[in-house]
């Protein structure tokens, strides 16, 4: 595996897109080297190892097969393998474990390895365990599933030695892939009562059946050919020399990999035409969780054994499992595989494509196979149970069952030769077209199996006249193929680039294959593609249209799906023909019928939409066209391969250099048009490039050659076509042949008519480029290719923007054909960028395509095509956009009069440039007079520059050519904030915003001696929303009308959860009354539950802390992301279901019975509300926000904006960002604001002018601020130490002042709880960034960092949404819910009104308070600690604050009191989040009133409790011993008992002998103290892990309590009869009489009333005993037990002791139990009598025998030695 760094690549696509330019739409994507948007293309991404982290949680495993057993779960991902902890004698093991494995490969090797659960039980040192069960899917399921990630579900275990046996039990766990750049929600945790449906929550993606069964997958392997000859090497010849024959050096076999197991055929040995005629038999479920099946042809060796071609069968695309859908089928058909080159090597440096890595570059074989799959049926009995891949022999297979061998002929034609890399520029050079294995040299000649044959036609065209002789002629005397260009040298461009002298002569390549016919596949894919392609390009306009605000993207998008229908009609009426074709396969006619079905509702679904789009749901409609799309794409993939694709390679002096793959199908010819190949008959641009992944890197960069060729692909008897889409006007050049045989085809043309041109390139400016130096700007420069000329522009130095504003005329340009198909279809002019450098050559920074508009001489250069707009082109650089380029381009055909027809260059006159021309006036944007204004806040972080430190910055701002600068700061570690705060200057810029220049911001530090240092940089590519626009006089003299919005603070749930009540536009008289429904308050009423649960109790003020609020807000957080789940889901159902309808979400049916389900985000949150108001009394909450605070409220940015400053050259990663961060060297903060100058600016009375457009704004002089930190708890943390734990403690940094909690740390704990506050003072604005981070406590060693967090507080601090403390829901002056900040709600309002000019607050009478034109109600009595009521208004202004946003000008959401999740990141590990803390900031200016004491947030100490259990009596225990003596079933019962994590403190009654009837008697207490979270509902357990550990570890476990039945045995091990496992929080009510109680207690526990000892104390009754029976796995009724199970507290329990078993204190009485176990002695003959007669006859009657049989022996043995005496000596 560990091969080489870059492996893998998206080879289940087999059709790897061709580096061929889509010229339609070449500015939008720039299809540079096949990087199209086409999902099968592969790109860097797919050859580059990237960094992976699977992590897998393994909470717990239930109904484990087996008895009494002791079960560990191993995970394995590959080679690695990760085990839990081994839990004892339970078969409902609760691990709660995190494991995360790290891979560096490429996804494609990623996503095809297989992750495997399996259950072991008893593995210890020397045993390796019994395997229960396993459970298997690949990665690839995983990554595809929503969040990529698998969450609390189930995986059915099943035994893969034994397919009858049935399920073996279910592992729950938590599976989710990360790769670099993907962030992980995590899902709302469903409530539990919902997490015990083990089966509506199994382990398996969206639409898998949930009972999965076992199928047989046959795949038959019949033969191979064209097998890469490997007798043209050196070796071959030393073999030939030693062993005097020329064998076939290659031994082929087969490889097939599934689902983590692999199979072969047999070698064949020295073959190049394999035949092997056997089947892989592979045993996996069905559906199976791995996508795709690899199959690899592969050469036998005794040293190592090497791949030929590599093939991979994606199973989604070979099966549909829709309700007409079929099993997976294939076949039998050829596939083909690609690899490296067929040229035979010793070290073959591409050998990583031949095992499916990378595009193939070259044909390696085919191989026929089949595949079929049967589902099994375990109770029949000849299906054998064994998962064993198996092999097989099968007959073999007629010729025509393919279809039928058909000649076909290629023809192509090169037109222009351009672009070709320097480094090869001096050789000869020549081009060589393949098509599967005819037309390379190295094959010699192939003659298919029918007549036809195969020549060379390497010779230069006048050798091939000499040597005509030597051709094989065939019998229709035609000549065969001519399969490369003749060698030429090539002639200069420019200094980067050659190209071929070809001008009029164009040479021609011609061969002639024999394949299967097979084209009715191909067409079929071709109509789909043609739908897909203009689908794809229409909605691309639509978005260009919406993107540049043009008009109407509404009409566009209709005709789209007008379009759309028609193409899905009509191939519904051309797919059909040919039905009776030879070689048609099963899948052939399912792909048809699933084709015609998809496509036809496709056709219909558009048409019904067309109707519905306007212009408010274009976004939405062009979604759910994005939709058909990938359907579509997905359809046109043809999984059974009919003729190979075409390559075609530029040999330089016999050395392959590079090459260009084209797809067979595309250039396949058809008389029908829509199934013609889309490049088939035309004039293609195609981009060479080098092979293997040195093609990803910055070598595959420079173009390796752009050719213009011309393909044509058809049967023979076609031919008469071939030539019909060639440029007009040449004559054919062929080789004379003798008299009477017909012509050969054309070994070259030449041209008679030539258009000459001239071509206006107007390159405007760039922006966003790459940064090539590092300074991290560039001296950009850009050199146009077109035809074979080349110009450059003028270098502009230290710029990522540049403004050229330069005209490059091309004179003369010759292009040849007919002028009307060069107006269509104009060559593509090649604009590349490059980085000026001193010495050495420029550096390459980008490259982007373009096509001129058109002119003939006879056409008048005007509107609407004249002259042409600029417009953005995206230019990439390898695969990652580097910026976009603003140019025009214009093609003038220069007529009979030469250059006096063109229109004339009128460029401004007020600029000399000397010899450059600016860009003319119609072209260049149309200008007007902005003023920009310059916020200048500050400097922050800046790192040191050439290893000094900054010390006296400043900041230029530059804008279009002018600029303003800021002050200087004197002195940027005392103070690094500036002294004058706005600036502004003038400048002249395009009215149309999109074609606004960036702007520029430049950190330059003043040295000594007038040097300056450029520090960083940044761009601010769009100016937009920096863009003021004066609100209209309306607007601003809002209603006098007042709006009454009632809120009373005594709200019931709903209201709470709402946000605003009434949302009014501020015009309208309305006045609102929002009225309680209720009154009285939820909480005060007793609710009862479902079911006949006892009453929940009062809710005790004093029992409340902070946790209690916490604890609430989560439930209402999960609430409400489970209402939307289900509101996204239910709107995307319909959308689905019918598109009629509009996709609305009616309000009946929505997730929560009875709850209307809002619209808007205000509502979104109601649906909660109502199932909560039935369990849990009223709570104040907090917002719990899933995600940074800064993301809800925009960053903070309201006024304040923080640009980040880039200094250092870009990075070559295809992960640019990551990159980015590396290259930040500091923060500019500050903001922006333009407008247009006009005479009427208004300015408002009290206008600061110094401020300009920033009124109203603080001062940035240093003040000193109180930070608390409170830290609740992190999750998900990322595993530090080797045992796949960390030992978390918090660290916090801010400026100088640093804490490290590092006595705190809490052992072995990847959800560590915290429950801390820190206060840090600090000095804005030098200490201005918070980090807070987790490290991981070493014992020895250095601490390391699991990650952290940074948090800018100065942009909370001065925001306008008052981040320093979150505003509380309720306020209140004592308890749980104390108003934490020093000022009051009625001060904050006062000043919020205040700093906004509003009129108000007014406190009215009767609970009113009125700001500017709202009024608003609520309470005005407060209760303080003794429960006096006062009056007060802080309810209120209270109201006021949460309902700020809505007041008028001003109003915008406060920060309510909140818990922020952040994501904690190691900046070793860059993207990948190693976990999340939670946690909030509260900030306190030092000037105002001092803070009160800190919440106190520290976690809940668990409770004492001792939980009393006794035993009183067994009944109907199965009966397991036989007495010896009298053959009596009867067992010897003993009860054990344990709290679940605690089974070292297990304990056990005495044992009732001998019962006969079941039935035995103990009055035995078990004492189990333990220790509770009543809030989590879990036991707390702190023990050491093992005897090495250095500390205790706390765990967390749900309490429950195990009861086992036992059978003692004196000698042997004691026997295991049943078991129960009570979860104390629920659980069956026991029986009031051993007769009711039944099995169904424990198998039905859905319908059984359910009790908690925590709230009953104490419980009496009878429970089962259950166990699994061996043979069906059914549980089956083993034993009652009579219990009674008291909870105390710790107190209670030490006021009144109990004993252990029957012990004082409180001792019970013993039992009374029949005396059975002396019987014997007192019958003794009876029992003797029965021993011998009945229970051991046969083993009486054996002994005797024995001894009988041993006398004789030892007779026999005594007198033989005498008897042979006498016997010799004749006595």
């Amino acid at each position: 595996m560990k091969r080489s760094k870059h492996r893998g690549h998206k080879e289940d696509k087999s059709r790897d897109e061709p580096a061929i330019l889509e010229t339609e739409n070449l500015d939008r994507q720039g299809m540079f080297m096949g990087g199209g948007p086409d999902p099968d293309t592969i790109s860097l991404a797919s050859v580059t190892a990237v960094t992976t982290n699977v992590s897998v949680t393994v909470i717990e495993a239930r109904q484990l097969v087996g008895l009494n057993m002791d079960p560990m779960v191993c995970v394995e991902i590959g080679e690695d393998k990760k085990y839990t902890s081994m839990k004892e004698s339970t078969n409902c093991p609760y691990y709660n474990e995190y494991f995360v494995f790290d891979f560096h490969v490429p996804p494609d090797v990623m996503f095809d390895k297989i992750l495997k659960l399996s259950v072991v039980h008893s593995k210890n040192l020397l045993r390796s365990g019994t395997l229960v069960g396993t459970f298997k899917l690949d990665v690839g399921t995983i990554y595809s599933q929503p969040e990529h990630q698998f969450y609390h579900k189930w995986a059915l275990l099943s035994d893969p030695d034994d397919i009858t046996a049935g399920c073996k039990g279910y592992v729950k766990c938590d599976i989710a892939v990360v790769a670099k750049g993907d962030n992980l929600k995590t899902p709302h945790k469903a409530s539990e009562p919902d997490e015990d449906d083990i089966e509506g929550n199994l382990l398996i993606p969206e639409g898998v059946p949930a009972e999965r069964q076992w199928a047989r997958y046959y795949l038959k392997i019949y033969r191979a050919e064209g097998l890469p000859r490997m007798n043209t090497s050196i070796m071959a010849n030393v073999k030939k020399a030693f062993i005097g024959e020329n064998k076939d050096l290659v031994d082929p076999y087969v490889l097939v990999q599934f689902a983590g197991q692999k199979g072969k055929t047999s070698v064949q040995r020295s073959c190049y035409e394999p035949i092997w005629n056997e089947q892989i038999v592979f045993t996996e479920m069905f559906p199976p969780l791995c996508k795709r099946m690899k199959i690899q042809i592969r050469d036998s060796d005794k040293v190592n054994d090497v791949a030929i071609g590599t093939h991979f069968l994606d199973l989604r695309k070979i099966s549909n499992d829709g309700d007409k859908g079929f099993l997976p089928t294939l076949g039998p058909a050829w596939v083909n595989m690609y690899g490296s080159t067929r040229t035979y090597t010793l070290m073959d440096e591409y050998q990583e494509l031949n095992d499916g890595l990378g595009e193939g570059v070259s044909f390696r074989a085919r191989l026929l196979i089949s595949l079929g799959v049967e589902i099994l049926d375990p109770s029949s009995p000849d299906t054998s149970s064994s998962t064993e891949v198996q092999m097989e022999g099968v007959p073999n297979i007629s010729e025509s069952a393919t279809g039928k061998v058909e000649e076909f002929f290629l023809f192509g034609s090169f037109l222009e030769a351009t672009m070709i890399d320097r480094k090869i520029g001096d050789k000869p050079t020549n081009f060589e077209v393949t098509i599967g294995y005819y037309g390379n040299e190295n094959d010699g000649v192939i003659k298919p199996a029918t007549k036809g044959k195969k020549g060379e036609g390497d010779e230069e065209e006048s050798e091939l006249i000499q040597h005509s002789s030597d051709e094989e002629m065939e019998d229709d005397g035609d000549l065969t193929s001519v399969a490369t260009t003749p060698p030429m040298k090539p002639v200069i461009t420019d200094r980067n680039y050659f190209h071929l002298p070809y001008f009029e002569r164009k040479p021609c390549i011609y061969i002639k294959s024999w394949w299967q016919d097979q084209r009715r596949r191909l067409y079929n894919a071709n109509i789909i593609d043609n739908i897909a392609d203009k689908l794809e390009d229409g909605l691309n306009d639509v978005q260009e249209i919406i993107k540049t605000e043009k008009a109407y993207p509404e009409r566009r998008l209709r005709g789209v799906l007008e379009e759309l229908s028609h193409g899905c009609s009509q191939f519904l009426s051309l797919a059909n023909k040919d039905q009776n074709q030879s070689g048609r396969t099963k899948l052939d006619r399912e792909r048809l019928k699933l084709c015609l079905a998809e496509v036809e509702s496709i056709g219909q679904q558009a048409k019904a939409m067309r109707s519905q789009v306007k212009k408010s749901t274009v976004r939405d409609k062009i979604k759910l066209a994005q939709n058909f799309l990938h359907k579509l794409r997905f359809l046109a993939i043809e999984p059974q391969h009919s003729v190979p694709d075409v390559f075609i390679w530029m040999i330089s002096n016999g050395k392959r250099i590079a090459y260009a793959r084209v797809p067979s199908k595309d250039i396949l010819f058809s008389n029908v048009e829509e199934e013609k190949g889309k490049d088939c008959g035309k004039v293609k641009t195609i981009f060479l490039r080098i092979p293997g992944k040195k093609g990803f890197g910055p070598a595959g960069w420079t173009v390796q050659a752009k050719i213009e060729i011309y393909l044509w692909l058809g049967l023979t008897r076609q031919r008469k076509d071939y030539l019909c889409g060639m440029p007009n006007g040449f004559e054919e050049h062929k080789l004379s042949r003798g008299p009477g045989l017909p012509p050969s085809p054309p070994i070259s043309l030449t041209y008679m008519m030539k258009q000459i041109f001239q071509l206006r390139v107007h390159m405007y400016q760039a922006r966003s480029l790459f940064a090539a130096d590092s300074t991290g700007l560039s001296d950009p420069f850009a050199r146009v290719f077109f035809s074979t000329q080349s110009q450059v522009t003028e270098v502009l130095a230290e710029t990522l923007c540049p403004t050229w504003d330069q005209l490059l005329v091309f004179e003369n340009v010759e292009l040849f054909g007919e002028a009307s198909e060069l107006r269509d279809d104009p060559p593509i002019i090649v604009i590349e960028i490059y980085d000026q450098d001193t010495v050495g050559k420029a550096d390459f920074m980008g490259r982007t395509f373009a096509k001129p508009v058109v002119k003939m001489a006879d056409e008048h250069y005007g509107p609407p095509r004249f002259p042409p707009q600029l417009e953005y082109y995206q230019i990439y650089r390898g695969n990652c956009t580097a910026g976009e380029m603003l140019a025009a381009f214009e093609l003038l055909q220069i007529g009979p009069n030469g250059k006096a027809d063109l229109p004339p260059i009128d460029g401004p006159t007020d600029m000399d440039r000397g010899p450059i021309l600016p860009v003319p006036l119609g072209i260049r944007p149309v200008l007007s007079k902005y003023r920009i204004e310059v916020l200048f806040w500050g400097l922050r972080d800046l790192k040191r520059v050439n290893l000094a430190q900054v010390d006296r910055p400043r900041v230029d701002i530059e804008c279009a050519g002018k600029g303003v600068q800021s002050a200087l700061i004197p002195n940027y570690k005392k103070n690094p904030n500036f002294s004058t705060l706005v600036k502004w200057f003038e400048v002249d810029l395009p009215e149309n915003e999109l074609l606004h220049p960036p702007l520029n911001i430049r950190v330059v530090d003043c040295r000594a001696f007038g040097r300056y240092t450029l520090v960083g940089s940044h761009a601010v590519t769009s100016m937009r929303k920096f863009i003021y626009r004066p609100t209209d006089k309306q607007a601003n003299n809002w209603s006098t009308t007042e709006e009454i919005i009632v809120v009373s603070m005594e709200q019931d749930f709903n209201f709470k959860k709402m946000d605003t009540v009434v949302k009014l536009d501020s015009g309208s008289d309305a006045v609102v009354k929002v009225e309680d429904d209720d009154k009285d308050g939820k909480g005060k009423k007793k609710k009862r539950k479902k079911g006949d649960e006892i009453e929940e109790e009062e809710l005790d003020e004093s029992m409340l802390d902070w946790w209690s609020k916490y604890f609430a807000s989560i439930d209402t957080l999960m609430a409400i992301l489970k209402a939307q789940e289900a509101a996204l889901s239910d709107s995307e159902e319909k959308d689905d279901m019918d598109l009629a309808d509009g996709g609305d979400i009616k309000p009946d049916d929505s997730p929560v019975k009875g709850s209307k389900k809002g619209k808007g985000k205000k509502e979104k949150k109601k649906p909660a509300a109502d199932q909560w108001e039935k369990k849990k009394p009223k709570l104040d909450e907090l917002k719990v926000y899933p995600k940074e605070l800064e993301s809800e409220f925009d960053s903070f940015e309201d006024w304040l904006h923080t640009f980040s400053l880039f200094r250092g050259k870009g990075g070559d990663d295809d992960d640019q960002n990551a990159m980015d961060e590396d290259r930040i060297v500091g923060k500019f903060k500050g903001s922006v604001c333009m407008y247009k100058v006009s005479d009427d600016t208004s300015r408002e009375m009290n206008f600061d002018s110094s401020m300009g457009m920033f009124q109203n704004i603080p001062h940035n002089d240093p003040i000193n601020v109180l930070v608390r930190i409170y830290v609740i708890r992190a999750t998900e943390l990322h595993p530090a130490d080797i045992n796949g734990k960390a030992d978390p403690y918090i660290a916090i940094r801010l400026g100088k002042t640093e804490i490290k909690d590092k006595e705190n740390y809490i052992s072995k704990q990847l959800n560590p709880l915290f429950g801390k506050s820190f206060d840090v003072e600090a000095t804005f604005p030098m200490d201005s960034t918070l980090t807070v981070s987790i490290y991981d406590w070493d014992l020895v060693g250095t601490d390391d960092l699991i990650g952290e967090t940074k948090i800018d507080l100065e942009n909370r601090f001065y925001s306008k949404h008052r981040a320093t403390c979150g505003i509380a829901s309720n306020y209140a002056i004592h308890g749980y819910n104390v108003w934490r900040d020093p000022m009051k709600p009625t001060h904050i309002l006062a000043k919020l009104c205040k700093e906004g000019k509003l009129d108000g607050p007014h406190y009215g009478p009767g609970g009113r308070v009125k700001v500017e034109n709202r009024v608003f109600m609520a309470p005005t009595e407060i209760e303080d600690e003794n429960g006096l009521k006062k009056q007060t208004d802080e309810h209120l202004a209270l109201t006021v604050l949460k309902h700020w946003e809505e007041i008028p000008k001003v109003g915008c959401k406060l920060v309510p009191e909140h818990v922020e999740t952040r994501p904690l990141l190691n900046p070793n590990k860059p993207g990948i989040e190693q976990g999340r803390i939670e946690m909030w900031v509260d900030m306190f200016p030092k000037d105002m009133t001092a803070p009160g004491p800190a919440l106190d947030i520290s976690p809940r100490k668990p409770k004492k409790f001792e939980l009393r259990v006794i035993i009183w009596n067994t009944d109907e225990v199965v009966l397991e011993d036989d007495d010896i003596f009298t053959g009596e079933k009867s067992s010897d019962i003993f009860v054990r008992g344990w709290l679940k994590g605690q089974q070292e403190d297990k304990q056990d009654t005495d044992v009732h002998y001998h019962s006969i009837t079941g039935e035995g008697n103990f009055n035995w207490r078990f004492l189990y103290p333990f220790d509770y979270l009543m809030a989590e509902e879990k036991i707390v357990i702190s023990k050491k892990e093992s005897m090495f550990a250095w500390d205790e570890t706390e765990y967390k476990i749900p309490a429950r309590l195990n009861l086992q039945v036992w059978d003692a045995d004196h000698f042997s091990a004691d026997d295991f009869l049943g078991a129960i496992e009570l979860d104390l929080n629920r659980f069956p009510r026991g029986a009031k009489t051993a007769k009711q109680c039944t099995i169904e207690m424990v198998t039905n526990e859905a319908e059984m009333p359910m009790v908690s000892i925590f709230k009953q104390k104490r419980i009496k009754g009878w429970w089962p005993f259950v166990a699994r029976n061996e043979e069906d796995d059914e549980f089956e009724l083993t034993g009652k037990v009579e219990a009674e199970l008291h909870l105390l507290t710790g107190e209670e329990a030490e006021k009144s002791p109990a004993g252990e078993g029957r012990n004082e204190p409180e001792p019970l009485e013993k039992p009374n139990r029949p005396d059975t176990s002396l019987l014997w002695f007192l019958t003794p003959f009876k029992a003797i009598k029965h021993l011998v007669c009945n229970q051991y006859k046969w083993l009486a009657i054996k002994i005797v025998t024995a001894l009988l049989l041993l006398a004789m022996l030892a007779l026999f043995l005594y007198s033989m030695p005498g008897y042979m005496v006498k016997k010799m000596l004749g006595a």
